[in-house]
Parts: C-alpha cells; structure tokens; sequence
C-alpha cells in the first residue's frame, strides 16, 4: 500500500509542475515578465511550502534541530542534486539574465548570515525577522528589473487569450498537487524506510530534506526539459532564499530555534561549499553538463558522510 501512495504522490508532484510551469509562463508572457523573475518569486515561494510546513511544525514542537537540519538540507540538495540534474538534462542552458552580477550572491548572502547568527548556538525571533527582510528585499530587487528582459515564448501561449480566474484556479491546482504530492511522497517514504529498518535519526537528517525538495526538482527539471533554463535556475536560487529567510525566519518567530554548531559542522560547511560552488558556476558561465557531474557527486559525498 505504500509503495501505491509513493507512485501516486509523485504523480501529482508531476502534473502539479506542469501546471504551475505553464500557468506562470502565461503570467510572465502577461505582464511581459522575466521567466527567471517568475521562478525565483512565485514559483520558488510556492514550490518551498513543503519545507516551511516541515520546519515550522518541527519548532512548533521545539524539534529545533529538525527544523534547522531540514532548511540546511534542501538547499544542499537544491543546488547539488536539483541544479546538477538541470545540467545534465537539458539540451542547451542559455540563460539571458546575468545570473552572476544580479543573483548568485541572493544565494550565498543568506548562508553566510546564517552562520553568523549561529555562532552563539541560537536563531533567536529578531534574527528570524531579519531573515524575513531578506525576502522582502530580495522580491524588491526581482521586481525592479522584472520587465528587464524579453523573452522568447511557446507561440501557443501567445495565441492563447489570458483568462485570471482560469490561471489562478489551474495555479492554485497546481500548488495543492506539488505540496500534498510532497508530503504524501514523505509520509509514504518515511514509512517505506521504517519497515526497511533505517533509523528515525537518518530519516529526519536526509529523507525529509529530500523530499521537501521534490517539488524544486520536479519544477526545475521539467523547466528545463522544456528550455527554460531561467525559470529553472530561478527556482532553485529563489527557493534557497525563501529557505533560510521564510522558513528558517519564520520557524525562528514560532520559537527561537537552538543549533550546536560544532556537532554539525559538516553540514554547515557542506551547505556554504555548494553555495559557493552555484557562485563560481555563474560566474563563469559552466552550465554544462561537467559542472551538474561535479554537483552530483558532492550530494553523493554528503550523504556517504551521513551514512557513516
């Protein structure tokens, strides 16, 4: 019976992405918005629900360390696993923004502010406030330039005459696909490992994380297998912001959440490596399918680190 609520969990997930990829390429053909503005805002926000479901009931419960772990954990995978696999996938990454110059630093920033305020081994309510003016500094950024670039649409989607109600019902579908698909994929997986014998520790520490990265997966991927590479990379940027700002921030606010920095060191420095590593690649323009094979095999070096 799991196994049959696994499959169909990850169907959703599937057809809840092709809903939220098509509608918000009708929003952004629109209002004659940026792809990467639309995936790094709505989507990304949308697609990181899982997550702040996740931790904020995680600090509800004063599991501090679930909460922190799961935030950590997903931009890991956000960027190793979900960016590597964009890489390896599509044809041809092009992306017409300057991702570097505008946006790598939106994906380091937040990292490195984390570590600061983890120093004293706390994330108290003011340091989550401040990680939610983040975010709001950072959609006051997107949409500054939002109209910024053209860009290039299905002609479908051109010809089609925009309808809101029609693109905010087939939106909210959408969402409610990918987020209930994602926690049903986690229940189903978590119970599936549980009668494998794998313990509850090694479950909280890469399962959950995994799995509330299921929908930036799925929406990157596909993104990218339909040559949207900027709503792709868009995604994954914005949701890692939308991470440590809404859902670390606002777990914060629930309770002020505790971290033994030098028991997971590891994953602290596994997490500002990858980061880096997004900085470097944009920089110098490596999206190729070399750099998703270097970015893969560092999610392979965590989870073997994990493991042991």
């Amino acid at each position: 019976m799991q196994y049959m609520i696994f499959i169909l969990s990850l169907s959703a997930l599937i057809y809840g992405a092709d809903f939220i990829i098509n509608e918000s390429e009708k929003i952004a053909l629109h209002f004659n918005i940026s792809s990467f503005v639309i995936g790094a805002s709505l989507v990304a926000v949308g697609t990181s629900l899982p997550e702040m479901a996740a931790s904020m009931t995680a600090s509800y419960y004063h599991k501090s360390d679930m909460a922190v772990a799961n935030v950590i954990g997903s931009v890991i995978f956000n960027i190793s696993l979900v960016l590597g696999l964009v890489f390896l996938i599509a044809k041809n990454i092009n992306p017409k923004r300057d991702l570097f110059t505008k946006d790598s630093a939106w994906g380091l920033f937040p990292v490195l502010i984390f570590i600061v305020m983890a120093i004293d081994g706390k994330i108290s309510r003011f340091d989550g406030a401040m990680f939610l003016f983040v975010m709001v500094a950072y959609i006051i950024f997107l949409s500054s330039d939002a109209k910024e670039l053209a860009e290039e649409v299905d002609e479908n989607l051109k010809k089609e005459k925009f309808n809101w109600l029609k693109s905010i019902v087939l939106l909210s579908i959408g969402f409610i696909l990918v987020v209930g698909g994602a926690n049903y994929t986690i229940q189903s997986a978590s119970n599936i490992a549980r009668g494998l014998g794998i313990s509850e520790w090694l479950i909280s520490l890469l399962l959950i994380a995994f799995g509330t990265s299921l929908p930036e997966l799925v929406v990157s991927i596909k993104a990218a297998r339909k040559g949207n590479a900027d709503m792709a990379i868009g995604n994954i940027i914005g949701s890692n912001v939308a991470n440590f700002s809404i859902v670390l921030g606002g777990s914060a606010l629930i309770n002020p959440l505790t971290i033994n920095i030098h028991k997971n060191i590891f994953d602290i420095i596994a997490v500002l490596t990858v980061s880096v590593m997004l900085v470097f690649i944009t920089a110098n323009k490596l999206y190729s399918k070399s750099a998703g094979i270097v970015l893969l095999v560092m999610i392979a070096l965590v989870i073997q680190n994990s493991l042991h």
